[in-house]
């Protein structure tokens, strides 16, 4: 068995003795113990539970990501489309593990927009994520830099994917259709505020007209 499927193995039996227990194992050695592995070995894959929470929510990530770039369609979408599909997918990705999901939540210390603790790996990967599509917004003229306030634009959209998930977290709606609408209505209002707007419009006039006023 390699180190990936090792670690894999790992993953699931703590998701599911946290899925039957609602809690964490009390130890490593008790743990290790349940896997007949000695507990230098859980050591040589993961130095704690957190770990293990850490690598399962960048994992969530990289599953969605891996099936985004699997659609052949994906590189033609706009950036505004491109958004929507990374929360459908990723959404759809959670859902195959949400009583885990829920749980690992529920847990995380509040406001997790300031202490993510085991999501810190899942917010790297996301910000490169975003990064990437607002230079590429910006490129195809879907996003307007302006100054101080570009360089926030990720910032937002972090806190627009936690808004995403604290809102399927409790969603009660049937088939998660509320969590649906709230990544489609949130995105849209994103790239209004993101892209031209008529204030720009107006400033571009007032420019305009100023450069071009009669001395």
């Amino acid at each position: 068995m390699d180190q990936e499927d090792k670690k894999e193995k790992i993953q699931k039996a703590y998701k599911q003795y946290v899925l039957e227990n609602g809690t964490q194992p009390p130890s490593v050695y008790f743990f290790a113990k349940k896997l007949k592995m000695p507990e230098a070995e859980f050591y040589e894959y993961y130095n704690s539970f957190e770990a293990i929470e850490s690598d399962a929510w960048l994992d969530y990530l990289r599953q969605t990501l891996l099936s985004l770039h699997a659609d052949a369609a994906y590189d033609q979408y706009s950036v505004r489309e491109k958004l929507l599909a990374f929360y459908y997918t990723w959404i759809e990705v959670l859902k195959k593990d949400r009583s885990f999901v829920v749980q690992s939540y529920h847990k995380l210390r509040q406001p997790v927009a300031r202490y993510t603790g085991p999501l810190q790996p899942f917010k790297d990967g996301f910000y490169n994520f975003a990064t990437e599509l607002m230079m590429e917004g910006r490129e195809s003229r879907e996003i307007v830099t302006r100054p101080v306030v570009s360089d926030r634009y990720v910032d937002g959209l972090w806190m627009q994917l936690l808004y995403i998930l604290d809102f399927w977290v409790t969603d009660l709606s049937r088939g998660f259709e509320s969590t649906d609408t709230a990544i489609e209505k949130s995105v849209n209002t994103s790239f209004d505020l993101m892209g031209k707007s008529v204030v720009d419009s107006v400033l571009d006039l007032a420019k305009f007209v100023y450069q071009n006023r009669k001395s």
